[in-house]
């Protein structure tokens, strides 16, 4: 080879490494761009979801009693900090819990369809919260009201239990069998046994706990009160803490757990604090909001087009920003604004989630390479 052509060669390299770079350096670029754009999406949420409803209220209004100022009638302030604020922030933050353990749960079982609601995670935590409430025996509107602060830590570590046993059992399972079908029926195996438990508690039960039950389980982001917000909003922080501290195990997952090991992880520490990070945030979130069904599952889909990596670096804050987003923008649907009617808020979710898990199982061949190991 000559001396021209070996300068062209290394030249055209460095022109391919240089294009190659730029390349990576504008996908960021867009990525850190679609960050910055779920701000602004969810922003707006929060602030629709404050200034409609049965009454509407004037945005400037909403803005002005936010930074501790005075709207123009002093029910507008009323309906502001005591009802839509606390409805607001709890719809954020359990958008943001379901989200973030479902895409924790996909990774660690490699599983596109994996998440709270389909693996019977949900189901767990629905029998923690029947234990104690049809146990204790709290049957008020709201379901936790009444039981004060040391009832509302009690039904979240209930929750937080039943939802962990679950799970404990869906990975002692899925350590045996490898194909993700399988895994899905038991999940949901185990969620048909764990309701079966719930009803048999119910059968036992008064109708006013019953009848309490049963809203319960229709799903509802307005039952959390400031009080109660003391324990659950902690709680959620601190999980989500968890999964953002998870990040390099969840990437070192995504290949499976051989590559995993001989990436230096210590395997089974982490896959014990996946599994407690995803059980608090599922199983929180259902003791005081109720089982919300298709969020877990649908906003990581989204998010993986949206950014168009498996790179949970990009994808938790992804999941977390389009997570509380679309809680808000469904829970804003549910309370049909201009009109006293109010819809479960599962229908919504269901009706909003379906379609993505349908748009999921249709191309499924193209997310095998994201979860194969």
């Amino acid at each position: 080879m000559s001396q021209q052509e070996v300068s062209w060669s290394r030249s055209a390299a460095a022109t391919s490494a240089e294009v190659g770079a730029t390349t990576r350096s504008s996908g960021v670029a867009a990525r850190r761009l679609t960050l910055v754009g779920l701000i602004g999406i969810l922003i707006v949420a929060f602030l629709l979801s404050i200034s409609l409803g049965s009454v509407a209220i004037p945005p400037g209004d909403v803005a002005r009693v936010l930074l501790g100022g005075e709207a123009q009638k002093a029910t507008w302030t009323t309906i502001i900090l005591q009802f839509r604020l606390p409805k607001s922030l709890t719809a954020m933050l359990a958008g943001a819990a379901l989200a973030v353990s479902g895409l924790q749960m996909q990774t660690l079982f490699r599983n596109p369809l994996a998440g709270p609601f389909v693996l019977g995670i949900s189901s767990g935590a629905s029998l923690g919260v029947a234990l104690v409430v049809l146990g204790v025996g709290a049957g008020s509107a709201t379901l936790l009201a009444g039981l004060g602060l040391l009832g509302n830590l009690g039904v979240a570590a209930a929750a937080s239990i039943g939802a962990g046993a679950v799970m404990g059992l869906v990975l002692i399972v899925a350590r045996r069998v490898h194909s993700s079908m399988t895994l899905l029926i038991l999940g949901m195996l185990f969620g048909y046994a764990t309701s079966g438990l719930v009803s048999i508690l119910l059968y036992f039960a008064i109708s006013e706990r019953i009848q309490s039950y049963v809203l319960w389980t229709f799903g509802s982001f307005g039952k959390v009160t400031w009080e109660q917000m003391n324990v659950f909003a902690p709680i959620i922080v601190l999980g989500l803490a968890l999964g953002f501290l998870l990040v390099k195990p969840l990437n070192a997952m995504l290949l499976g757990e051989a590559y995993a090991r001989s990436m230096g992880l210590n395997v089974s520490r982490a896959r014990i604090g996946i599994v407690v990070s995803a059980s608090v945030l599922a199983g929180v979130t259902t003791a005081f909001c109720g089982p919300i069904a298709f969020l877990g599952i649908a906003v990581p889909h989204l998010c993986r087009s949206l950014f168009n990596t498996s790179d949970h670096r990009m994808l938790l804050p992804g999941v977390t920003l389009l997570g509380a987003a679309l809680a808000l923008a469904t829970d804003l649907i549910a309370h049909l604004p201009g009109s006293s009617v109010t819809l479960p808020l599962n229908a919504v979710t269901s009706l909003v989630g379906a379609p993505v898990v349908a748009w999921v199982i249709l191309r499924r061949r193209n997310l095998r390479q994201a979860f194969a190991g």
